[in-house]
């Protein structure tokens, strides 16, 4: 892992306080809540939690892709230090591929199955600008940077095996050289062998361009190698913010601790894995207090009635009561 985490130049992008709803018929539902991270020029941070903890609804927000019944109620999203359009489809547009990108997670249903790879890739390069002759070259220069031979340049998606397909997601997300890149649990469908040679490309690939790189996903285990921060996710928030060293190292939130002990470690023996008991809460129900009360082994009384704030806690950041009551010193030296 290249630690990238000291950085100190100004943020290249900047979500603060991001709300996102989605309507029904008949109500409201807050999918996402004062959501607020920073994200630097070549640095890699992965987004973790369950399913329907808000991941992938905050990095399609963050591109302008929410589906049509969801809309931005809180927030805003900075990009260089302006102001993104995100809750305005035709606005976001000459900023998506351009500055921001997205490698979506399911390939076969993100591909068009009538169309050419190499054809799909150079659209949205003639979408910005290309001509066509010089967004074909483009392409080609692109499948061949992430693997894919020039004798399948003219291949259709159900022509390639798994792993490809994602490599032609990759290629796609970098057609129009952005500067961010959003992974939406981009080796999910692939077995273990492509996982790992996917997750190396897109590393090599993040050192090779200095890309900046979200990446979500539901497994710790993932990001040891490929990220630099890890934000954890419960219930539309973000309960702990750090480096992957001191989130493995030494986890504060109890959510984060049993995400860690439901890993399977090599080299351990035969060892039971802990479970997180129950069920994460749905937009529909949620419990009052702390989200996470009702599972959480170190529950505190205040805890089912008062949610916790994401406070610093040393270096990074935490939303537990338990880290309330203990001193600034305590909580650097805690963290050190």
């Amino acid at each position: 892992m290249n630690n990238r985490s000291q950085n100190t130049a100004p943020p290249l992008l900047k979500v603060d306080g991001l709300a996102v709803d989605y309507a029904t018929s008949a109500i409201s539902l807050r999918a996402i809540n004062d959501v607020s991270f920073e994200l630097r020029a070549g640095e890699a941070v992965a987004l973790v939690g369950e399913s329907g903890s808000g991941k992938t609804t905050t990095a399609m927000a963050i591109a302008g892709l929410l589906s049509p019944n969801a809309r931005v109620v809180g927030g805003e999203v900075r990009y260089r230090g302006r102001p993104l359009p995100i809750d305005d489809d035709a606005l976001m547009r000459p900023h998506r591929w351009s500055e921001t990108s997205v490698i979506f997670q399911g390939a076969m249903n993100a591909l068009n199955p009538v169309h050419r790879i190499v054809n799909q890739i150079a659209e949205p390069c003639i979408l910005h600008g290309m001509s066509r002759g010089e967004a074909l070259a483009r392409a080609t220069e692109l499948l061949a940077l992430v693997g894919i031979p020039a004798d399948r340049c003219s291949a259709y998606p159900h022509q390639l095996s798994g792993g490809m397909r994602q490599r032609v997601m990759i290629a796609m997300a970098l057609a129009c050289r952005p500067s961010i890149v959003i992974g939406d649990e981009p080796t999910t469908a692939l077995d273990v062998i492509n996982q790992a040679q996917v997750l190396k490309l897109l590393v090599d690939l993040r050192t090779r361009f200095n890309l900046a790189l979200i990446l979500i996903t539901h497994d710790l285990s993932v990001v040891a190698e490929s990220c630099d921060r890890v934000m954890i996710m419960y219930s539309g928030r973000i309960v702990e913010d750090g480096t992957v060293a001191e989130i493995f190292a030494e986890p504060k939130h109890p959510y984060t601790r049993l995400l860690i002990d439901s890993i399977p470690t090599p080299g351990e023996g035969k060892r039971m894995l802990r479970p997180i008991p129950g069920d994460p809460p749905t937009l529909v129900k949620r419990p009052s207090g702390c989200a996470f009360h009702p599972r959480c082994p170190s529950a505190m009384e205040i805890c089912t009635t008062e949610a916790p704030h994401l406070k610093q806690f040393g270096k990074g950041r935490v939303a537990c009561h338990l880290h309330d009551s203990l001193p600034a010193a305590d909580k650097v030296s805690a963290n050190a």
